[in-house]
């Protein structure tokens, strides 16, 4: 029986060394070194090879070392196979810290600051209180929450939507296709932390950019499908939107040339928002292991149908 990891090697020497200790019973193998192949009961992946089922017929549970599995060809993995997304708490920390960041950033005029020191002018902007600025964000998973009960704590008005009712303390939730109006209507500032599904692919375009206040800002740290790329620029120059937080695109990387390197109301990272931490992605690891030895559900199951 034996767990095979295949990503980053560099973090696979990490994986090695920890459930060396907390799981030594279980022999732990890195990509390309996968020994018997009729012995690999576990997979860790960010992309789990195309013959998944003919080269470990004996595969008893996928594991996605991301926070999603939109990555995944589900056509290619056996349908019965449980496929796990990674939900471990160095993945909320990174995102919940980077969502913040980019808030607070927007919140206090810090891109309006940092060109105005590029451009020698001393001038003081009016300092709005938080309780001014009304944050929603799509999506109301483990993420969604965390990046919430955050924001609220500074004295933002939250709301939250997700694709069924909810319930959040100290925030307004919606959900449905009248409570995305709903929601959109009200939001200064509004942050995608939706599953990527054939459901929410391009949501973020120009019918949902024009139900925003006009110059609100969109923070997206989804996936780099859920925005019409296109229809952004075209808010952003039409002022409908003041600005973006953009950490995922479509592709990745975009090519040179492309108008979002360049443009200033725009913010660019490198899909660098969160990441998966060996040392608790472990824990998280050993932990759906031993319910799934228990016939207990693990955490992160995906569901096939929902595409999360």
């Amino acid at each position: 029986m034996t767990f095979l990891y295949k990503a980053d090697p560099v973090r696979g020497a990490v994986w090695a060394e920890l459930l060396a200790r907390k799981m030594p019973e279980l022999p732990f193998r890195i990509w390309p070194d996968i020994g018997d192949p009729q012995a690999v009961r576990f997979l860790a992946a960010w992309q789990p090879p195309q013959d998944l089922a003919t080269q470990f017929p004996n595969l008893e549970i996928l594991f996605s070392t991301g926070a999603g599995t939109d990555q995944f060809d589900f056509a290619a993995i056996p349908p019965t196979l449980p496929v796990v997304r990674m939900v471990e708490s160095g993945i909320v920390q990174g995102m919940v810290e980077y969502v913040t960041l980019a808030v607070l950033s927007q919140h206090r005029d810090w891109r309006t600051y940092a060109a105005q020191q590029r451009a020698g002018t001393w001038q003081v902007h009016r300092v709005q209180p938080a309780s001014s600025r009304r944050v929603g964000v799509l999506g109301l998973g483990t993420l969604g929450r965390a990046v919430l009960e955050r924001l609220r704590s500074f004295g933002f008005p939250c709301a939250g939507w997700s694709r069924s009712p909810q319930q959040l303390y100290g925030v307004d939730c919606h959900h449905g296709p009248e409570g995305l109006l709903a929601l959109l209507t009200r939001t200064d500032i509004l942050i995608c932390l939706l599953p990527l599904t054939d459901d929410t692919r391009g949501i973020l375009c120009k019918q949902l950019f024009d139900q925003l206040p006009r110059s609100a800002t969109v923070i997206n740290v989804g996936r780099g499908g859920h925005l019409v790329q296109d229809d952004l620029l075209r808010a952003l120059d039409a002022g409908q939107l003041g600005s973006a937080v953009l950490d995922v695109c479509d592709p990745e990387p975009l090519p040179p040339g492309h108008p979002l390197w360049t443009h200033p109301q725009v913010v660019l990272t490198p899909h660098i928002a969160s990441m998966t931490q060996p040392e608790t992605a472990v824990d998280a690891v050993v932990e759906n292991l031993r319910r799934y030895r228990q016939g207990l559900p693990m955490v992160g199951l995906v569901d096939r149908a929902l595409g999360y």
